[in-house]
């Protein structure tokens, strides 16, 4: 079977207590479905149905260097 991001985000709401590992991923107040990266590199990431996102939050600041940095 074919993992995708709505399939796994439903495997989370069964199996970690309240859904996510946070309040404020639990999108519920946005709706839909988040993505779950599969890889990274530089400012992309690409999910698991291979979707490549251009990531402009960066965590914030925490990979200010961007995903995979080679150092």
């Amino acid at each position: 079977m074919t993992q995708t991001n709505e399939s796994l985000f439903e495997r989370g709401q069964r199996v970690i207590p309240g859904g996510v590992n946070s309040p404020v991923r639990a999108f519920r107040s946005v709706g839909g479905t988040p993505y779950f990266v599969a890889s990274g590199s530089g400012a992309r990431v690409i999910d698991i149905e291979g979707t490549t996102f251009l990531d402009l939050v960066q965590s914030y600041g925490a990979i200010i260097a961007g995903h995979a940095h080679p150092k």
